[in-house]
């Protein structure tokens, strides 16, 4: 929005300029949603706690779990008002991908809003029943990835399936398996994150890496000189996902300052759907969702221990792991959840600087 404002003041003092540069719109957006979520954080936590907005803890869960019943959660608003307000602000409103981006979260974010007020109100936390969760969620994820197909201004890129680490090895896609493997990607990282979100500040922190990450990405795949010299698909209008992903990445810094362990507030699945859906849509996007499986690994993992878990039990009627998600895994064999945190945010440092080589080991 401000970007027009920017263009018309040009006229009469060229400093103005400055806000025409992606990079600098994007430094804008990341402080403007930090500040927000400085700013907004304690009156949504003290509005969420006196309107008993608390958190139900798993009977199945770790018993070092129960102290925590009654923290304020549903937290990830906070995190959405601030990439909305930012993207808004900062962002070239005329790119499709924002638009398809912003909305999708916000989608992702409304399903998350239903599950937390049933967790809420029935007093457990079961919340959406999983296949009706998982209806809307690939019902708003085939939406996004349909938009995207029809829209594309450069099918032979945007339809096409990057193989990362191999220089220029694109595979064409159909479109019923383009709209199918994109609506994957987008359900399937919302969930990754949502299963992620167990312990204070574990999913948040990852996901800001990850999309710190995309935002570079997609500055490069949205420059026509960088594009080709890094041998990745040029997408026009790619670059604006650098502003959103840089409010992202503002807004969970933000939101962390009050998640960190102990937590003030958790953020639910109105948060971590949204951020995962937002995830995996941008790196559709800009055509590296093999590389968001890379840096995206704890989230992986984590999905994984789940299925393993749960196929394992149903299949034998023994258990893989103590506990799934991995992290009440570690947790029950001792680690104190301080620990399993920051070596989980270690191994996404080191899985997203994996992901970043593809752009040079081509």
């Amino acid at each position: 929005m401000l970007i027009y404002v920017a263009e018309y003041l040009t006229q009469y003092f060229s400093a103005f300029n400055v806000f025409g540069y992606i990079t600098m719109r994007a430094i804008l957006s990341a402080l403007t949603a930090l500040i927000l979520s400085f700013a907004l954080g304690p009156l949504v936590i003290q509005r969420l706690a006196s309107g008993s907005v608390r958190q139900p803890i798993r009977e199945v869960g770790p018993e070092s779990h129960l102290p925590k019943a009654g923290t304020p959660t549903m937290g990830g608003m906070l995190i959405l008002l601030a990439i909305i307000v930012s993207t808004l602000l900062w962002a070239d409103l005329g790119s499709r991908f924002v638009w398809i981006v912003l909305l999708c979260t916000v989608a992702f974010g409304i399903i998350g809003i239903v599950d937390d007020y049933r967790k809420l109100r029935l007093g457990n936390s079961r919340g959406l029943r999983a296949g009706t969760k998982f209806f809307w969620q690939s019902a708003a994820g085939l939406t996004a990835a349909i938009v995207l197909y029809v829209t594309a201004e450069n099918a032979a890129v945007e339809h096409a399936l990057l193989i990362p680490y191999f220089p220029g090895l694109l595979i064409p896609m159909s479109a019923i398996v383009y709209v199918v493997f994109s609506s994957l990607v987008i359900v399937g990282s919302s969930n990754g994150v949502n299963l992620t979100d167990g312990l204070d500040g574990l999913a948040i922190m990852p996901a800001v890496l990850v999309a710190s990450a995309l935002g570079l990405f997609a500055y490069a795949a949205g420059n026509a000189v960088f594009a080709p010299y890094l041998g990745i698909p040029y997408v026009a209008g790619a670059g604006e996902m650098l502003v959103f992903c840089a409010a992202l990445a503002g807004a969970g810094l933000g939101f962390l300052w009050f998640n960190t362990y102990p937590a003030q507030v958790f953020m639910g699945d109105i948060g971590a759907l949204a951020l995962g859906a937002a995830l995996g849509l941008v790196a559709v996007v800009v055509r590296q969702e093999l590389v968001l499986f890379i840096m995206g690994g704890v989230f992986v993992i984590e999905t994984v221990s789940v299925i393993i878990q749960v196929t394992s039990y149903k299949l034998t009627g023994r258990r893989i792991f103590r506990m799934a998600p991995l992290h009440h895994h570690f947790e029950l064999k001792g680690w104190a959840e301080p620990k399993v945190i920051v070596r989980f945010w270690i191994i996404t440092v080191v899985l997203v600087l994996i992901g970043l080589a593809s752009l040079k080991i081509r």
